[in-house]
């Protein structure tokens, strides 16, 4: 039976931009190459980002978890200057390594989480109170976490300071949006 125009597509249709990669009725579909230079895309930008001085910087491996992507990085920066400093120095980054930017909310005024999608690889750049009201990394609990230092490095503590949570954070401080 011929498709009508009204009916979904079938047959595999590759992404705009990213060779290899394929949906499926709503699944991700990437070659063994492209999910390689993902992951190291991954891992670069979680290393931009600390040499940008974000903290609390996470890289989650979501493959077969997430049919939106595969690799989520996940930051807490300390201001709004240095948040959008950031988030254009990984939109350079993914210029350099041929990863299309599709989406992101940089130009947005006052935003407390920054998003910078590559399709495979998700940016999210987080003011600590967003970060801790969001909690994306309870969220994704069961997401390998990846080893994103440096060869010679040892990975950064999570928090410094023992009095803070994860996104750094005292129990009595205000979270966004519950004032």
């Amino acid at each position: 039976m011929a498709e009508s125009p009204d009916q979904p597509e079938t047959a595999p249709r590759s992404e705009p931009g990213l060779p290899g990669v394929e949906r499926h009725g709503g699944t991700r579909a990437a070659s063994p190459e492209q999910e390689a230079r993902a992951r190291a895309f991954a891992i670069d930008a979680a290393r931009c980002l600390h040499d940008d001085k974000c903290t609390d910087i996470l890289v989650l491996d979501l493959r077969g978890r997430s049919q939106i992507t595969d690799f989520f990085v996940i930051a807490s920066g300390t201001s709004d200057r240095q948040m959008r400093a950031s988030g254009q120095h990984i939109d350079d980054l993914g210029r350099e390594q041929q990863f299309t930017l599709h989406r992101d909310n940089l130009r947005e005024p006052d935003a407390t989480w920054l998003v910078l999608d590559f399709v495979d690889v998700v940016v999210h750049v987080f003011e600590p109170q967003t970060r801790l009201f969001y909690d994306l990394e309870m969220l994704w609990g069961d997401a390998e976490r990846l080893d994103w230092s440096r060869p010679g490095e040892s990975m950064p503590a999570v928090t410094a300071d023992p009095s803070r949570n994860r996104a750094g954070l005292r129990p009595d401080d205000e979270l966004p949006g519950l004032s």
